[in-house]
């Protein structure tokens, strides 16, 4: 196992003292200002404070694109991507211009199998959607670097307009690759300055709808009405975005703060309110620790096992009762996911122990078995990731018989860059490739995942060094005694927490009062805050001894648990101090 090294985040006293005297309480003031925050209004949900989408590369080409659409009555038609981000992205799109004008008839998508398609606009998906009359395509969280489908639907006389949020394609030499689409709407193709780089892909659907209904007004469409509200759709907007694990910057956060406000007020889509009920999660008390661990997985699943249609129908109907059965469709894939995820986990368990008998790990893994399943690959790597914290890719068989791996990364090592390197010093090796920083996919050309492996591990040997190889937890301090309350524990669950912008973890002393192993492998415990705080109760998952000694330094998170109907503060214990 890497080393742990646990760090306090620093908060400048005087951003904390400026936050406090803008409003916010102190403690809160203390754990924004540690990340960054410099002043209230970054905490501003209101949609008023979004960056425009006139700021957005692309968008008003888009308008005028879907706008002279509209007016022309051509077939519009989205082309998802098989995950939560692309599913939210099409649902959200599809509604949007429905309520912006387009009859239904006028509306249609395709989205692609993962096992037959593969990802992304390709010449097949092109197809698909001019056998359903497709006039005009729209790619939503994919479609930059699907040059060839592109070209291919440019030369069946379709229109295309490209709106993703991924990294755009590279030549051999570096240089930027971009499809010859009709519009493109990306925050990170070149040239674009708008100050939100980490839009999801939902969020960059939902900019295109804002510029959309800006066109149309100004071509007199709503003359005599109100224009269409779009913030209805920011439900999904807020599950894409969390679900995507897209970095949480202030205008992330306010989608994701919008979303979730209108869903703690029952205002939400029929199929968000389906998956909130199959989840056994409480929609008034909806937190992003929902989206990222309940809702997601579920649509997720449907991408991953079966057919992603079933998650869009879910957040496209408004028929209650159809939303149900089809959130229950997606709970019961999800447990078949899961089912599938803890065979290959076993698996990987036993290549692992061959591939280090001494428990240390290598600088990099890719792992391959014929039984693991093309769709978890995924999963299954950051699951490796995260036990290891080493850049972990692993492969499956996939329905062409090529070899296709999902890769996880930790800080210090840019997956899609190295697979750049690598492709380049073993142009052989790699039928293609794409991805971001932490995560990124690649076929094998050459069916030999021991080959990518040590290309793989030789990069890491010069990119990571022992700072990067260990694992870093970082708290924010202790809390006062009597703070530590069921409603200190509410309050920081109702802010907006998520990646690049980490929910709350703290350090302090505890006297163990009792211990017992539950479960699979998972220590309850009965604590006290230092010597005379309050007797807490507390979980640590996926902890399979008990504790030595007594006081003890934990690292933990609060949390709201609910019993027999009563609410309860909870301790998560995250790691030892």
């Amino acid at each position: 196992m890497s080393p742990l090294r646990i760090t306090a985040r620093t908060a400048a006293p005087r951003v904390a003292y400026a936050l406090e005297q803008q409003g916010l309480p102190p403690l809160l003031a203390r754990l924004f200002a540690a990340r960054g925050v410099q002043s209230a209004q970054e905490l501003d949900p209101d949609l008023a404070q979004l960056h425009p989408p006139a700021e957005l590369k692309g968008s008003a080409a888009a308008a005028t694109l879907l706008a002279d659409a509209f007016s022309q009555g051509l077939r519009l038609c989205v082309v998802a991507d098989y995950d939560c981000d692309g599913a939210t992205a099409c649902a959200t799109l599809l509604r949007g211009l429905q309520l912006l004008g387009a009859a239904p008839e006028q509306l249609d998508y395709v989205v692609p199998d993962r096992a037959v398609h593969g990802y992304g606009l390709t010449p097949a998906i092109v197809d698909l959607a001019l056998a359903q009359g497709a006039q005009v395509l729209i790619t939503v969280d994919n479609g930059i670097a699907s040059l060839e489908g592109v070209a291919h639907a440019k030369a069946c006389g379709l229109q295309v307009l490209v709106t993703d949020h991924h990294l755009c394609a590279q030549d051999s030499t570096g240089a930027i690759l971009l499809p010859a689409a009709d519009a493109i709407v990306n925050p990170n193709q070149p040239g674009c300055t708008f100050p939100s780089k980490a839009l999801a892909g939902v969020g960059v659907a939902f900019y295109v709808l804002l510029a959309l209904r800006a066109e149309l007004r100004q071509r007199g469409a709503f003359e005599g009405q109100a224009q269409p509200r779009l913030d209805g759709l920011l439900d999904l907007v807020a599950l894409g975005t969390t679900a995507d694990v897209v970095k949480l910057d202030a205008n992330n956060r306010r989608l994701v703060a919008q979303g979730l406000k209108r869903i703690r007020a029952g205002q939400m889509q029929a199929g968000v309110r389906a998956l909130f009920e199959v989840a056994g999660r409480d929609a008034t008390r909806a937190s992003s620790q929902d989206f990222g661990f309940a809702l997601g997985p579920r649509i997720n699943a449907a991408g991953r096992l079966s057919d992603m249609r079933l998650g869009i129908e879910c957040l496209r109907t408004d028929d209650p009762v159809r939303a149900l059965v089809l959130a229950q469709q997606l709970d019961a894939i999800n447990r078949e996911r899961r089912g599938v995820e803890a065979e290959m986990r076993e698996r990987s368990e036993e290549l692992l122990e061959r591939l280090m008998p001494q428990g240390d790990p290598p600088l990099a893994l890719a792992l391959f078995d014929e039984s693991f399943h093309e769709g978890v690959v995924g999963i299954l790597a950051g699951r490796l990731k995260d036990a290891l914290h080493r850049p972990c890719f692993v492969f499956a068989r996939g329905a062409d018989g090529r070899l296709k791996g999902s890769g996880r990364s930790i800080p210090g090592f840019h997956l899609r860059d190295a697979l750049d390197l690598l492709a380049k010093r073993e142009p052989d090796l790699l039928a293609k490739f794409g991805g971001h920083a932490m995560a990124a996919g690649a076929t094998l050309a050459v069916e030999d995942p021991t080959r990518f492996e040590a290309s793989l591990r030789a990069i890491a040997s010069e990119w990571l060094g022992p700072e990067q190889l260990a694992r870093e937890l970082r708290h924010d301090g202790g809390l006062e005694h009597e703070t530590v309350t069921l409603a200190l524990a509410e309050q920081l669950d109702a802010q907006v927490w998520g990646q690049g912008f980490e929910a709350p973890l703290f350090v302090d002393r505890f006297q163990v009062l009792n211990q017992r192993l539950v479960g699979s492998g998972h220590l309850k415990l009965r604590l006290r805050l230092g010597n005379s705080g309050p007797e807490l109760d507390a979980i640590w998952f996926r902890r399979d001894q008990t504790l030595e000694g007594s006081p003890v330094r934990l690292a933990y998170r609060l949390a709201r648990d609910s019993y027999q109907g009563q609410a309860r503060l909870q301790v998560m214990v995250e790691a030892l101090a």
